[in-house]
């Protein structure tokens, strides 16, 4: 039986498989504010050996007991945690939603971990690990290791705010929809994908 060929992503980034996380919240604080959107977009490598968004995750989170909720923090990303039609489910099923994906990827590709890209994500990580450590869930993310699309796009295209880098690489950018975790995970695929396939063209 001949040997399956190491996947293509497991080999370009150290045996790490890069996923695109955002994440809303009701403050600044990881341990204290409450985590209120995760989305997760995983990323593939198409028959051209472009990199490109593959698939999009997501859900809305109810507020862990006891979370504080800022009230200048919930009117900028206009969320309200106990609206109904949020679908909203507990921190533990939220991140079992948002890691059975990227867990089923890193095996598929033969990768050792996965590796948090976001724009400015050591924010994204913090809360992800607050999440994590309340609910005693294993992260399949490496600890403190990530992917930064504002040095990324700050180095690429001389802007580091996510809708100006957006832009820059090509891409239209909807301020109506921004803040939103689908939204701007998506954007951020987009743009990493872009940066780290113009890179690819000058090896």
């Amino acid at each position: 039986m001949a040997k399956k060929e190491p996947s293509p992503i497991s080999k370009r980034f150290r045996g790490y498989m890069p996923v695109v996380v955002d994440v809303e919240t009701a403050g600044f604080n990881s341990k204290r504010d409450a985590l209120l959107e995760i989305a997760a977009v995983i990323l593939r490598i198409n028959n051209e050996g472009l990199w490109q968004p593959d698939e999009t995750h997501f859900c809305h989170l109810i507020p862990f007991e006891g979370a504080n909720l800022d009230k200048k923090a919930l009117k900028f990303i206009g969320v309200d945690p106990y609206h109904p039609f949020r679908f909203a489910v507990p921190e533990v099923e939220g991140l079992k939603t948002i890691f059975k994906p990227i867990n089923k990827a890193i095996k598929k590709h033969g990768c050792t971990r996965a590796i948090l890209v976001g724009h400015n994500p050591s924010f994204d990580l913090s809360f992800i690990k607050a999440a994590c450590k309340r609910t005693e869930f294993k992260m399949p993310f490496h600890q403190f290791s990530t992917f930064d699309t504002a040095t990324l796009g700050g180095l690429a295209y001389g802007q580091t705010v996510l809708a100006k880098a957006v832009q820059a690489a090509g891409f239209k950018w909807d301020s109506n929809k921004a803040h939103s975790a689908i939204y701007d995970a998506e954007r951020t695929a987009d743009l990493f994908c872009k940066i780290v396939n113009l890179w690819n063209n000058t090896l």
